[in-house]
């Protein structure tokens, strides 16, 4: 093939905001645009490589090592492809949308893909970055859906058990969307009264009630041009229900004791842990508020869905405990936090930690420190015995446990995978 790139087609790629990159249908990296070099450098280090390379540090394409190939796609499909990847960056590995379009030549055969990368959040954060913690595939594809939904004005309604994460998922679409500047507000509707509701939400005139001695905006104006995250949503009175409908429904609200109609203006988010449809056939919520609100539902995978993320949780939770303690799990601890359950998710892993703190008197965690409970999984396969003073990594850890459990299987990676609770395509990122 003809790696000469046309000069018009250089020039317009540099003229284009977001770094590119030209790629090759065989992989191969061609050409970058002057985006790309101011946020990267020199990019001669990386023309004539594999894109996957680059991106991965994988020796392979990415849809052969258990990830989504967008090239692969492209050149399938003969459209634009979009994914969300993890890449390795100059500054170190971040959240990337990726978009790949197909570029053909006179004859109509595919010559180029144009890949356009947006991090998630225009600064390049890296993960974490936006509250959440997570590389697996459930959280990926989590973030990868709550990244799709954040520029529009579309209602998201996120769905998942108590201590998921929901309001930091709330927060990071407010964050990733064109509201970030404006407010983002908030509300519990778990256990409000209707005097309260309507107070609270919509706030009320001077006069309007015993007590009312001036004025009060409510929450809806407070989110003003900005994100208005109404949580446990499941939780509201059916009767409370209908007025929240017509201030969906028509824009508008009024203040208690007020006449005058009030124009609101905000991005609805909505949570619950409660299964709506289940309590609309129940006849506890209404059908008209459900679909007013539920246009683009997004599942937070609970903890156990998402093992392989706790022990890059655990790490974060022990630097934020113990700013001052170099702690570190060992990988008896390790292994045990990983077999757990959760029934309360995140929230319940930082309490074990936090326990753990307390107990232990060194630098190490060791698997006295967690509760007897958390050893639930009696016949995972012995860890390797290594030096007393050893210390790894916790990817070290992960990827000796998930060795040995692939022996012990005799090699089934569809069986590791499943009794490990995870995908083949992270099982064969752990072993790698």
């Amino acid at each position: 093939m003809n790696d000469k790139i046309p000069k018009e087609l250089q020039s317009l790629l540099d003229a284009l905001p977001e770094p590119r990159i030209l790629v090759a249908p065989d992989y191969r990296i061609l050409s970058a645009n002057a985006a790309y070099r101011h946020a990267f450098g020199n990019p001669r280090a990386i023309q004539g490589r594999p894109c996957y390379e680059i991106s991965h540090h994988y020796d392979q394409p990415c849809d052969q090592c258990g990830e989504s190939c967008p090239l692969q796609t492209a050149l399938t499909t003969r459209q634009p492809s979009r994914v969300l990847h993890l890449h390795h960056t100059p500054r170190g590995e971040e959240y990337v949308d990726v978009e790949l379009i197909p570029i053909h030549d006179e004859q109509g055969k595919l010559a180029y893909f144009v890949e356009t990368m947006r991090f998630l959040h225009e600064t390049g954060d890296r993960p974490g970055a936006l509250g959440m913690e997570g590389r697996s595939p459930a959280f990926t594809q989590m973030l990868a859906l709550i990244n799709r939904a954040a520029p529009a004005m579309t209602p998201v309604l996120l769905l998942g058990e108590s201590g998921t994460g929901k309001e930091l998922a709330a927060l990071a679409l407010h964050v990733l969307s064109p509201r970030r500047n404006k407010p983002f507000v908030p509300v519990d509707c778990s256990g409000m009264t209707e005097s309260l509701f309507e107070s609270e939400l919509f706030g009320y005139e001077k006069g309007a009630f015993t007590g009312a001695v001036q004025r009060k905006s409510g929450l809806v104006e407070a989110a003003g041009g900005g994100t208005l995250f109404l949580d446990e949503l499941g939780d509201i009175p059916l009767h409370l229900q209908v007025k929240l409908l017509r201030l969906l429904e028509s824009g508008t609200f009024r203040r208690v004791g007020g006449v005058e109609t009030l124009r609101a203006d905000f991005r609805l988010v909505a949570a619950t842990h409660r299964n709506l449809e289940a309590m609309i056939e129940a006849g506890t919520f209404r059908r008209d508020l459900y679909y007013r609100i539920a246009a683009f539902p997004v599942h937070l995978p609970a903890l156990r869905e998402r093992r392989e993320d706790i022990p890059l949780l655990a790490k974060v939770m022990l630097e934020r405990l113990a700013p001052d303690r170099p702690l570190r799990l060992s990988e008896a601890a390790s292994v045990q936090l990983m077999q757990y359950a959760y029934p309360g998710n995140i929230r319940e892993l930082r309490n074990l930690l936090e326990r753990a703190v307390l107990l232990a008197d060194g630098d190490t965690i060791e698997g006295q420190h967690l509760p007897a409970g958390t050893a639930l999984v009696r016949n995972a396969p012995a860890l390797p015995q290594t030096a007393e003073e050893d210390i790894l990594a916790l990817d070290e850890v992960e990827r000796r446990y998930v060795r040995r459990a692939l022996q012990q299987l005799g090699g089934d990676k569809r069986e590791t995978a499943h009794r490990l609770g995870i995908s083949e395509r992270t099982l064969y990122r752990k072993l790698g």
